[in-house]
């Protein structure tokens, strides 16, 4: 029964009623019904009161179960069932009230290698799969205990059984290594199990152009670069069940997915592909397998740039290339594709929710949407110029047009990508940026190839730029050429922002950009991105046309190559991956103009820069900076593994952010902390005398 000010008044007697009635109409308001009497108004207060009592006593029923208890709760039954704490930190995919939810599931299937790889998922947020090397050690054979799996010689026939090999699902017996796998030196012996963790994530593109190189050949990538396809990682179920290749973001072999083209090939799996609008077989699964072939389509070796193994009647893949080829009697015209790409984190725009980042005073402004409102952004653009609003791309197209941004004083413009869309921009020439009297502009979740954005002194009328903010967010702006494995670095240095104008504030967040350029007295905030000039020897950082750019902070971000800044007002957690001039002209990797301003804390800084004093930056001294240096598995943008520091880099460098994380754009992954997390709750649940180690499968 609900107490409120109705049900307690009508519980009193009439007389009391009638009178307090008379009272609330004695002000000669005849029938004025919203009138109360003093004895309503009292009741107004107890029901207030008593509400809140009945809620504290619906709670107290509720604080006894670990779904639905308050916060407070949380640590007194998860004291209960002696529950370890983890160290929490921003973005944490676990809280610690499922981590007491879970306690007894793990404990009751305590041991068992299903029930690791869960824990293993539930603690890192990454994908996880354990290897029990007991079970993978040459024995010598026994006639009343055969085990014909467990042979000293590896039999090279069973060629998927091959492809596995040195990774975490090879099968294949070793005879027994006696180093410990805690170090992750030995693996194969009687007392060790392995946990493999995927740091890199498997992210799509859905329904997108497919790079044409001509009639038959076309790849997947939109900017036509061969790029390796990955697995979309399927679901498990259940506890019980220990995840196969097919449930972890692994790239996809040719041999593999030849021989199990149905795990990978159909509607919402890994690999699709339409042309001309419509699906290019017949609906059902048979006919849909049928009509595709899984080959190397790499380059010949004649260097006439032709591709080996083109089909003469199926459509042919190749997921290492990322290429397709189509058989010389069904050309398309128009070819889409859906297919997944590997990388670290939800940075530089994808398949990742990003409305948080969405200009909030926005939405009740007008909102054009491309192409359902304009076919075109330009068009777009000329509708809010004077009054501003958001520009918003609805699809993974590729927009191939000539665009200039101007926004009236005091408006704001924010061209972005729908959540969860990554849609590419080509545009016809550079990007000219231009706006009023405390004008703003925001690009959001765009990838922008063979272009820069530029904020030029004055706009096409000749009057002076006044544009107040620029802010870049969860973008790929390229410059003006495409990084490839076989380009050299000199074509890799072209600017992908250039700003001329002085006074403006210019903010990069969880983005990929080629070289800036910008005016000493402009002001640049960058954080969680990466700035990448091709080479630690080129010029990221710069003025345009001098030599110092604009006051600089910047956090949690890699920058590789030099740079030169009038003051590094800040960096932090930064890794800054320079080398020297190959000109000799500016001998310094890291430069500040002054060195009586600024703060640099937490950071690499490459020997030999000259900067204000650091605090607490690696190396510590000229001794050890050949030991402490990054490194990383992969500079070139488009792998898979770009700007992940290797196993092999040096602790001081993968934890030696301030809070113990690593330094550089994955900063807010927290890595040490989540593999922290999982030695911390290994001792629990291990079984007694077994030892784990910790690995990376990616």
């Amino acid at each position: 029964m609900s107490f409120d000010k109705k049900t307690l008044f009508e519980l009193l007697p009439a007389f009391i009623r009638i009178r307090d009635t008379s009272l609330a109409l004695k002000d000669g308001v005849s029938g004025d019904i919203e009138k109360e009497g003093p004895v309503q108004a009292l009741l107004a207060l107890v029901a207030e009161q008593v509400a809140v009592l009945e809620e504290n006593l619906d709670q107290l029923y509720d604080d006894q179960f670990i779904e639905t208890c308050a916060n407070w709760v949380v640590p007194y039954i998860g004291e209960l069932v002696a529950a370890r704490g983890l160290n929490t930190f921003p973005g944490a995919r676990f809280s610690q009230r499922s981590q007491a939810a879970n306690t007894i599931a793990y404990r009751r299937r305590k041991g068992t290698a299903s029930m690791l790889e869960q824990l293993a998922f539930d603690v890192t947020g990454w994908n996880a799969n354990v290897v029990e090397y007991f079970e993978l050690l040459a024995t010598t054979q026994y006639l009343n205990h055969l085990r014909p799996k467990n042979l000293s010689v590896t039999d090279l026939r069973p060629k998927i059984a091959m492809q596995y090999v040195n990774t975490p699902f090879d099968r294949h017996a070793r005879t027994a290594d006696v180093r410990r796998i805690e170090s992750k030196r030995g693996k194969y012996n009687i007392h060790h199990t392995g946990i493999f963790l995927w740091r890199l994530d498997a992210y799509s593109q859905l329904h997108s152009p497919a790079y044409k190189v001509d009639a038959a050949r076309y790849k997947f990538d939109i900017l036509g670069r061969d790029i390796q396809l990955y697995n979309m990682p399927q679901r498990e179920d259940e506890i019980t069940h220990l995840a196969q290749p097919v449930n972890v973001p692994m790239p996809i072999k040719r041999l593999i997915m030849r021989e199990y083209p149905g795990d990978y090939y159909g509607p919402g799996k890994s690999v699709m592909i339409y042309h001309d609008g419509a699906l290019p077989f017949p609906p059902d699964d048979a006919g849909m397998l049928s009509s595709i072939c899984i080959c190397n389509l790499s380059d010949k070796s004649d260097g006439s740039g032709d591709w080996c193994n083109m089909p003469a009647g199926k459509i042919a893949i190749d997921p290492v290339l990322g290429r397709i080829a189509f058989p010389p009697a069904s050309l398309p015209s128009v070819v889409q594709v859906d297919y997944h790409y590997g990388f670290s984190d939800q940075m530089s725009g994808g398949d990742y929710s990003r409305i948080s980042s969405f200009q909030p005073e926005l939405e009740k402004i007008k909102k054009i949407r491309v192409p359902e409102d304009q076919a075109s952004i330009s068009l777009a653009l000329a509708a809010l110029e004077s009054t501003g609003g958001v520009v918003e791309i609805s699809d993974n197209e590729l927009y191939v047009e000539a665009l200039t941004i101007r926004v009236a004083q005091g408006k704001i413009i924010e061209i972005r990508a729908a959540n969860l869309k990554r849609p590419a921009l080509l545009p016809a020439g550079e990007i000219s940026i231009t706006g009023g009297e405390n004008s703003k502009v925001f690009i959001n979740g765009l990838l922008i190839g063979h272009s820069c954005l530029r904020l030029p002194l004055n706009d096409d009328t000749g009057a002076a730029n006044q544009l107040e903010v620029l802010g870049i967010l969860h973008c790929t702006i390229l410059g003006n050429t495409i990084p490839t494995a076989d380009s050299p670095p000199e074509q890799q240095q072209q600017p992908a922002l250039i700003v001329e104008i002085p006074g403006v504030q210019v903010n990069i967040d969880r983005s990929i950009i080629s070289p800036i350029q910008i005016n000493e007295d402009a002001k640049l905030s960058i954080r969680g991105s990466v700035i990448d000039a091709g080479s630690e020897d080129l010029v990221a950082y710069s003025g345009p046309g001098t030599r110092y750019g604009a006051p600089l902070v910047i956090e949690n971000t890699t920058v590789i190559g030099r740079v030169s800044t009038r003051i590094m007002e800040l960096a932090s957690n930064t890794i800054f991956y320079s080398g020297t001039d190959l000109s000799g002209i500016n001998p310094f990797p890291v430069e500040a103009q002054r060195l009586q301003e600024g703060c640099v804390r937490f950071s690499y800084i490459p020997p030999g820069s000259r900067l204000p004093r650091p605090y607490n930056c690696q190396p510590a001294d000229e001794a050890s900076a050949t030991r402490i240096r990054p490194v990383f598995n992969s500079l070139l943008y488009g792998k898979a593994a770009y700007c992940q520091l290797s196993a092999h880099c040096a602790t001081e460098i993968t934890q030696g952010a301030d809070d113990g994380a690593e330094m550089g754009a994955f900063h807010d992954l927290y890595q040490p902390q989540r593999e922290m997390n999982l030695k911390t709750r290994l001792n629990e649940y291990l079984r007694f005398g077994l030892e784990a180690g910790i690995f990376y499968g990616s």
